[in-house]
């Protein structure tokens, strides 16, 4: 088979979207306290290597191929891509990316508390009992497929790049693991959970936007087509930071880095299930959106009492249901047919997204909640409380992000103590002062 361009864009769009796990590393490591930055980022890098062995075992054959029930493929029947045709190893390759990153997007909310090893086991278990089926059941043939038992009733699911098998899955399955981990200790209280590193936020943050564009215009399958999607992965995200820094400005007083960061995110997150199918000025429309409601979401964990550590239920459960939901509105027509209510479609697509939405939910928050208690009545997925106070990754890899002599650590406390303003909301990420030195001065070590 010829080497052609089209085959040339899907690897380097799958390096890209490769290159999103470790950038998300980074972004989460920052978020967290200095001796839970390893910890965090291994979260992302071990999700990596995991995924990569069980997506040629049994998991790329569970999103395809020969349908059980139309809830997933058959896992033995490309077992080890033994009958996977090298002409689609391509697409095998790209494919894996997707699960990657989205089992990794989980790990941000339970940062600073869980058992590394128990998060090796949660990994095969979730990729394989609720990632792949949702995929199968969205793009592999399945129930909310073209032809599938759901379309049949509800209409066609729009959903390119992953709303509701990357986003909402990720998210739904991050609130059952907080739910089931309990919040950290001090949380709300303690000032040494806000972010103690944001130009790394700043960093895996601009990573994930340069991978989202393989992401989401990677499966484009004409130039037209990948215009469409380079475009809007611009203009969402950065339309979705300037309103969440507005927001930020009138509730708080300061426009933030960290909420720049989280706007950009909150953004990509919203584009990737409409990127091929909205216009690009809709996608302003729906970056302003998603960039001001997440900004709001995030703060729900504070009203309601779960600690989300990192806001992946914030960002990407929030942003995920308003991307995915906004085709219902703003869905472009295919050749002068359907389309969303504002293009005269009528209910129709709505309708459809929000049965995906739901059956998402289901799926999702139910396996979820049996694998992880699966995991937390066994071997425990948290660390204990000894542990969680000393830092894990100390505990759990016997390392540290950042190495000071007994002399400087003394100078770096007595320099950021005498600085440290009293009061103040601690414990959260997005708070108006998260980047002042109270956020920092009371880290119990930098080691």
């Amino acid at each position: 088979m010829e080497l052609t361009a089209g085959n040339v864009w899907v690897m380097i769009s799958a390096a890209l979207a490769l290159f999103m796990t470790p950038g998300l590393g980074l972004f989460y490591g920052g978020m967290t306290r200095a001796k839970a930055a390893l910890n965090m980022i291994m979260m992302s890098f071990v999700s990596a290597g995991i995924v990569g062995v069980v997506w040629v075992l049994w998991g790329y054959s569970m999103t395809g191929g020969q349908s059980i029930l139309g809830l997933f493929g058959n896992p033995f029947a490309s077992f080890g891509l033994a009958n996977v045709p090298a002409s689609e190893l391509i697409k095998v390759g790209f494919s894996a990316t997707f699960a990657i990153v989205t089992v990794a997007l989980i790990s941000g909310a339970i940062a600073d508390r869980a058992k590394f090893g128990a998060w090796v086991l949660f990994v095969p278990a979730w990729i394989t009992l609720v990632y792949c089926p949702l995929a199968f059941m969205v793009w592999g043939g399945g129930l909310m497929s073209a032809g599938g038992a759901v379309t049949a009733v509800f209409g066609q699911v729009i959903d390119f790049a992953g709303g509701t098998v990357v986003e909402i899955a990720s998210g739904v399955a991050a609130f059952v693991l907080v739910l089931i981990l309990g919040n950290r200790h001090g949380f709300k209280k303690d000032p040494s959970h806000r972010p103690h590193n944001i130009p790394f936020i700043m960093l895996g943050a601009a990573i994930l936007w340069f991978g989202w564009f393989g992401f989401n215009a990677g499966a484009a399958t004409t130039a037209e087509q990948a215009g469409l999607v380079w475009i809007n992965t611009l203009v969402a995200p950065a339309a979705a930071m300037l309103s969440w820094l507005i927001t930020e400005k009138i509730r708080h007083g300061h426009p933030t880095s960290l909420g720049a960061a989280s706007g950009a995110v909150a953004g990509l997150v919203a584009i990737t299930p409409s990127c091929a199918n909205i216009s690009p000025l809709a996608a302003v429309g729906l970056g302003l959106v998603a960039g001001a409601a997440c900004a709001i979401f995030v703060d729900l964990k504070h009203k309601f009492g779960y600690d989300d550590s990192l806001d992946v239920v914030g960002v990407h459960f929030g942003a995920g249901i308003v991307g995915t939901l906004s085709l219902g509105f703003i869905a472009l027509p295919v050749n002068g047919e359907g389309g969303g209510l504002l293009y005269g479609g009528g209910l129709q697509q709505l309708i459809a997204q929000t049965v995906a939405v739901l059956i998402t939910i289901a799926v999702s928050g139910i396996a979820t909640a049996v694998i992880a208690l699966a995991i937390h009545k066994t071997i425990g997925f948290r660390v204990s409380h000894e542990n969680e106070v000393a830092g894990v990754d100390r505990s759990e890899h016997a390392e540290s992000a950042y190495e000071f002599s007994e002399i400087f650590r003394g100078d770096f406390h007595a320099l950021f103590q005498h600085h440290t303003p009293a009061g103040g909301r601690s414990g959260d990420a997005h708070s108006a002062d998260a980047g002042a030195p109270a956020g920092r001065a009371k880290q119990d070590s930098l080691a």
